[in-house]
């Protein structure tokens, strides 16, 4: 049994283990749908950005993504901090029964967006000139900033709606309107405006079409799921202040974040130029593909911690943290091993220019490691009501952050970003995990994680035996492809054998297995 119920009674271990088991199958389905959607888009984006690295090049990426850093900086203003607002107090208003609450902060939320959103377009358009120009030294990125503020009004409507719908801890219909239906929308409209030669103007333009869509089809599936009460409108009804008081917290987060995220890019930028941020910007692109267990298991995860500590139940949720994290890390492990191993053939798939972006792909992954292997402990502190020590390390790694592109990026160019982003990376899973064991008292290891130990080794020393001989394949992605595979083979055959599964890790898997058979039998009756 798991270190945190040990020493309980009969009765109570029987009791937690029916939450645990309870709690398990609602995160297993909500974020196996999740999960799902992402592989989906992983896999049709992997190859997407093959496609436009060879039709755009590096130097129309570099624009794009340095396009997207002066975005993402009005971004954190131009939410006005409400999307991760929504995911709390959605939840909240709902199960007290305060639709009028419900109401002022879905739809007048809502207005103050779209209000904000073009006074900050405006701003774009007679300030993003300057950066373009003066900072990135690119006439091209100024001449394409009009559609750059339109992406920017469309996603802030797709990013508050899509976490509503979190809010609402339904993950189905988002994941379906934004990962099977937005995604591939976003390709079929690219690739049909770049094959008439329209260039990075043609993908800005796919980009917006597509969000607009997204954006009225989220709007739909809220409206359906807000309760009649809270649909139409209520005179007088105003976001309170405990929805403003929790949204300046996010934009304090949310500015700092951007720093962590995007400082790298834009001090490679400003130093190296285009080219070199159009190599990094796919490199990091593939990096953000390491945590996709994480990330599918936090969309769930975050409004259960909020309930559960609500609820004082701090046991549940320290043996959920741990169980979770341990699968967050053993099904990271054989990917993240992969990429490092391939990551020049990796890269080379993408074309010769960016082959040279390897390292990145090396350095990145061994920090998205260390964040998979602490779990979810920024969600831990976010929505137990810890947000001002989340706060405080973002703002110290922020400053390192910064401090650590000005020193690195100018000497040593796309490894130097790449270094400074993993060296934030580390350092503030590292300081939240040592935040939530103060302010919550919970940890997610246990003795149960030495058991990933012998299959790590088994799956590392198949890779680089397949590495050696990866030129017998011929193409890259075809070693690449195989490697994957028996990676994971290799890792759940050593893990059963030698280790095995203790009583919670069997919940899991039951819930997995059980998701699984309910998924291929649907799939089975539909055909």
């Amino acid at each position: 049994m798991n270190d945190v119920a040990s020493n309980a009674p009969p009765v109570q271990v029987a009791d937690a283990a029916q939450q645990f088991r309870s709690q398990v199958g609602h995160i297993s389905r909500q974020s196996g749908v999740f999960f799902a959607g992402t592989i989906f888009t992983a896999a049709l984006g992997y190859f997407f950005k093959v496609y436009l690295a060879r039709v755009l090049g590096a130097e129309a990426l570099g624009i794009y993504a340095l396009g997207m850093t002066v975005v993402g900086f009005i971004g954190i203003f131009n939410t006005l901090g409400l999307p991760q607002t929504a995911v709390r107090f959605v939840a909240a208003y709902l199960a007290a029964g305060k639709f009028r609450e419900l109401h002022a902060l879905l739809w007048r939320g809502a207005g103050l967006l779209v209000a904000a959103n073009v006074v900050l377009a405006v701003l774009l358009l007679i300030f993003g000139k300057v950066i373009a120009i003066h900072l990135y030294h690119s006439e091209a990125l100024a001449r394409n900033l009009p559609w750059f503020a339109l992406i920017m009004l469309f996603g802030a409507m797709s990013g508050f709606y899509g976490k509503v719908l979190t809010g609402y801890r339904d993950l189905k219909v988002r994941t379906l309107i934004v990962n099977f239906i937005g995604s591939p929308l976003t390709m079929l409209i690219a690739i049909t405006l770049l094959s008439a030669g329209t260039g990075l103007r043609g993908y800005l333009i796919a980009q917006i079409l597509s969000a607009a869509i997204i954006s009225i089809l989220l709007l739909a599936a809220v409206f359906r799921f807000t309760p009649v009460a809270a649909r139409f409108m209520q005179p007088g009804a105003f976001p309170k202040r405990e929805v403003w008081s929790f949204s300046a917290a996010m934009l304090g987060v949310g500015f700092l974040e951007f720093l962590t995220a995007q400082v790298d890019k834009i001090a490679l930028g400003s130093y190296r130029g285009a080219r070199e941020v159009g190599i990094y910007s796919v490199a990091a692109a593939l990096v953000v593909y390491v945590p996709l267990v994480l990330s599918s298991v936090n969309q769930i995860f975050a409004p259960t911690i909020a309930d559960l500590h609500a609820r004082k139940e701090h046991e549940l949720l320290a043996r959920l943290f741990q169980s979770l994290t341990k699968w967050v890390l053993g099904l990271t492990l054989p990917l993240a091993l992969v990429v490092m191993v391939f990551a020049r053939p990796l890269m080379r798939i993408f074309g010769h220019d960016f082959e040279s972006g390897w390292p990145i792909l090396i350095i990145g992954t061994a920090g998205q490691l260390v964040n998979c292997g602490v779990g979810s402990v920024g969600y831990l502190l976010l929505m137990s009501g810890n947000e001002k020590r989340l706060i405080k390390v973002q703002a110290a790694m922020a400053a390192l952050t910064v401090l650590a592109c000005v020193i690195m990026v100018p000497k040593l160019g796309m490894v130097g970003a790449a270094a400074a982003a993993a060296l934030t990376n580390v350092g503030t899973n590292a300081w939240n995990l040592l935040e939530v064991r103060k302010g919550l008292g919970i940890s997610p290891y246990n003795r149960s994680y030495w058991h990933l130990v012998f299959p790590t080794a088994a799956t590392l020393a198949i890779i680089v035996l397949l590495k050696r001989y990866a030129l017998l394949f011929h193409h890259d992605w075809l070693a690449v492809g195989i490697a994957l595979g028996l990676a994971y083979c290799a890792f759940t055959s050593v893990f059963l054998l030698i280790s095995g599964l203790d009583a919670d890790d069997r919940l899991i898997a039951s819930a997995l297995r059980s998701r699984f058979r309910g998924a291929l039998a649907g799939f089975k009756a539909d055909a």
